[in-house]
């Protein structure tokens, strides 16, 4: 069989190093196409400083960044090394910086990044020029470091070319061939290179580049400004080649800069400016009397602060001045995350975007993997081309996110702390009522989220006052989060509650041959009465978990699919049949629900149905389409929460009047209404996973305590094979409880067994029903109920023990009354 011809858009960092991952796995008929020349091409990778900080939030950023250090580090170049370990430093210069440090710590610990905490005096002797009196401490990572980004490129590009690849300078891409659906090669001013795929790594330019194919890769190129100081004194005769570095590279986040070696001068990247999205229409015309487009003409009073900080921070600076600067080009996207995927209608057409040096290789082998393999090793769903919402696609959405996310680039980000700009885009038919219970709401895909409700602090002083405990929170676990939800929670276990279940995704998938569809696609049986209920897995090739769904048969030939988001759409886009007998919609925004939970939950709705809402009439995971009073509704019998209730569903136009309807209702049984907060935590009482935080495609179902959702014995779906040959796991999800009642974590935060870290935390919450938090952590598959471990919380260890699932009500009485 003959190879697939690969074209590749854009020799850069990116490019480079996908013609070298991809022509490593055997695939040698790679062409990689750049507008400019070999290898300093005009894009982000012939100017950036190079600065490579692996610790992320994100265990998938920090995956891709730490083998792109391991990988550079292996290269060689005639002119000499392409990355440089001389360590990374970030100092903190304020007590909130510096206990982030500690959270930062806790997220090398769990991806495992080798780091260490330090005082002032120790910062002060790894980088000689800092002025230790204007630090508190810092944290340093020694495998970090500095890479030369063109010596990388072209040494990934010298190790392609000798398996194979062709690099051709100076052939811009013009247009996209295709034939069928399927990409068939790219249009040069030349000639037509044929391709069966076509990879679009064009950095900046790449945006424009993907509209000619009718795809939006929401990322806006942005200007980021970069100086050089004159000669620096302390540092002649440091370093033997010209633009040498010996000292860690520097960030000073709390003033939005960063510092690095060049020889004898100093760089300084600054984020502190406003941002400078660039106008791509005029870019080659603004751009004609500089040495490459993607560098801007400094603007040097935007950097005068920077100047002003940088001289605080290293006093030497003093006797040197700004020689030279400019405004580099560089991309941005809504969340801060990379783009990677195929085109949905465009087979064959890939894209990687808005990637920086830092991701380069890992990305570039993830994408190798995905396209040679067809899926990656590394869990990318945080980077997926399709992972935005409708709403997030639009170009104000793009602009105005992506501003945001470049402010905030090296600002402390809570958890739980949402965009502000374009809020309101979403929301349900209940917002007006919820507003006017107080609710504070949080952010998700658009949908405006009630966190808890103001309505509810009378109760809870109540339940204060009767001896309810309310553990204090330190300062930044009381962010974004109330005390409320603890009373929420409790009043849901013992008495009854509304949620507002509408932002859950929600597909109809219908037709002749919608069954045997979703049977192909998903682990557990469909195949079972009209008003069955299942909960079901969608796995990738590799066995991971793309996703957990609530599948619902209300027909025959009709089921409504409870997903995580447009990744599902995707995916299941992606597997429809040619012959038209499946039709896919998303009825998300043209429906609504109300969850209604706890022991009360029957004596509030049996009155308003003429149906027999009974435990003997209406069993567990069963779905009945009845009135309640005069409004058409879908009741499914299922809990995310642990309690007895449903899921009611209705079309939007009837919403207001379904929450009047059980709102008036439930005065008789004291209902309440109640937020996400209290939703997460009594769904880790009750031991259901939370997709894309306790478990990723990185899972296999076993691991993740899933697999009573896959039948093996089916027939054939996607990911059997590969369950069929997998390895009992070397980690497992725990449930972990912690011993101290104030104890709190909120997420990533590393776990150690026997005073090693053997994992990290994925969520948790705090229990109303025991007193004490509840969170979930990967760990060792030794480990076993009643071992103790530790919990590294922003510097403070909290001691807890793994327990047996669920923690809450282990017989499912509750739910099953």
């Amino acid at each position: 069989m003959a190879q697939p011809k690969v074209v590749v858009i854009g020799a850069g960092i990116v490019g480079t190093s996908l013609a070298d991952e991809i022509t490593a796995r055997g695939w040698t008929d790679v062409t990689v196409l750049d507008r400019g020349p070999l290898f300093a091409t005009g894009g982000s990778t012939s100017h950036a400083p190079g600065l490579v900080f692996q610790t992320n939030p994100s265990k998938t950023m920090t995956e891709f960044a730490k083998y792109t250090t391991e990988k550079f580090g292996a290269l060689t170049h005639p002119d000499g090394w392409a990355f440089n370990a001389v360590g990374g430093l970030e100092v903190a210069t304020t007590p909130l910086r510096m206990a982030d440090l500690h959270r930062k710590a806790g997220w090398a610990k769990s991806w495992g990044i080798e780091g260490r905490l330090l005082d002032a005096a120790e910062c002060a002797a790894l980088h000689p020029l800092l002025d230790a009196d204007r630090i508190l401490g810092g944290f340093h990572t020694p495998a970090d470091g500095l890479a030369k980004a063109l010596r990388a490129a072209e040494a990934q590009a010298r190790q392609a070319t000798a398996r194979g690849a062709t690099f051709r300078p100076y052939q811009e891409v013009l247009g996209i061939v295709s034939r069928n659906g399927r990409v068939a090669g790219v249009q040069t001013a030349d000639a037509i290179i044929d391709a069966d795929i076509v990879v679009c790594a064009a950095g900046f330019w790449g945006a424009q580049l993907a509209k000619q194919v009718g795809l939006v890769v929401p990322l806006v190129p942005m200007a980021h400004q970069y100086a050089k100081t004159g000669q620096v004194a302390p540092l002649v005769g440091r370093n033997t080649e010209v633009g040498e570095a010996s000292l860690p590279i520097l960030r000073h986040q709390d003033q939005d800069l960063y510092f690095r070696e060049h020889g004898d001068r100093i760089g300084i990247g600054y984020y502190g400016h406003k941002p400078m999205p660039v106008d791509m229409s005029t870019l080659l015309a603004d751009t004609a009397g500089e040495a490459m487009p993607s560098m801007l003409p400094f603007t040097d009073e935007d950097f005068a602060p920077a100047w002003r900080e940088s001289m605080e921070l290293l006093p030497v600076l003093g006797d040197s001045k700004v020689e030279e600067g400019f405004n580099g080009i560089f991309s941005f996207t809504p969340d801060g995350f990379s783009i990677m995927g195929e085109h949905r209608e465009l087979a064959g057409f890939w894209v990687a975007e808005a990637v920086w040096v830092t991701h380069s290789a890992g990305v570039a082998k993830a994408m190798a993997e995905w396209i040679i393999e067809g899926a990656p090793h590394t869990d990318v769903h945080e980077c997926d081309l399709y992972r935005f919402e409708e709403v997030a696609r639009s170009d104000k959405f793009i602009l105005e996110t992506s501003s945001q996310a470049f402010v905030e680039v090296y600002d402390i980000v809570h958890p739980h702390q949402y965009r502000t700009a374009l809020r309101g885009l979403r929301t349900s038919p209940f917002y007006q009522r919820q507003q006017e219970l107080g609710a504070y709401f949080f952010e998700g895909g658009g949908w405006e989220r009630p966190a808890w409700y103001e309505a509810n602090a009378e109760l809870a002083q109540r339940l204060r006052d009767d001896g309810v405990p309310f553990p204090e929170r330190d300062d930044w676990s009381s962010r974004f989060w109330s005390p409320i939800s603890i009373a929420e929670a409790k009043w849901t276990r013992e008495r009854v509650a509304m949620f507002d279940m509408t932002p859950l995704t929600r597909y109809e998938v219908s037709g002749p041959g919608a069954l045997e569809l979703l049977q192909r696609l998903t682990t557990n049986n469909l195949d079972k009465t009209v008003g069955s209920v299942t909960y079901t897995l969608l796995l990738d090739e590799n066995g991971g978990i793309r996703s957990d769904l609530t599948v619902a048969r209300l027909a025959p030939t009709l089921f409504q699919v409870g997903a995580n988001g447009p990744l599902d759409f995707d995916w299941i886009t992606r597997h429809l049949p040619a012959d038209g007998s499946v039709t896919l919609r998303d009825s998300t925004g043209s429906t609504c629900c109300v969850g209604v939970w706890g022991p009360a939950a029957r004596e509030l709705v049996q009155p308003l149905c003429a149906d027999d809402l009974s435990h003997q009439a209406f069993k567990y995971f069963r779905a009945l389409q009845t009135y309640l009073g005069a409004i058409p509704v879908t009741m499914m019998r299922v809990s995310y929460v642990g309690e007895l209730g449903w899921e009611i569903y209705t079309t939007a136009e009837y919403g207001a009047a379904l929450w009047d309807l059980l709102w008036a209702a439930g005065q008789a049984h004291d209902v309440i209404a109640a937020g996400r907060i209290a939703f997460n935590s009594l769904r880790i009482e009750k031991g259901y996973r939370g997709w894309g935080s306790d478990m990723t495609t990185e899972h296999l179902p076993a691991a993740a305590g899933v697999d009573f959702a896959v039948r093996m014995t089916k027939d054939d779906f996607v990911g059997k094979e590969a369950l069929e040959r997998a390895a009992p796991p070397a980690k497992i999800l725990r449930s972990i409880v912690f011993d101290e009642p104030s104890a709190v974590v909120l997420g990533k935060e590393p776990v150690f067994v026997g005073g090693e870290c053997a994992g990290y935390v994925t969520s948790a919450g705090y229990s109303a029903t025991i007193g004490r938090s509840i969170a979930y952590a990967w760990l060792p598959a030794a480990t076993a109920p009643g071992d103790p471990v530790e919990v590294d919380y922003r510097g403070t260890r909290y001691t807890a023990a793994v327990h047996a699932e669920p923690v809450v009500d282990p017989d499912m009485s509750r739910i099953r009354r």
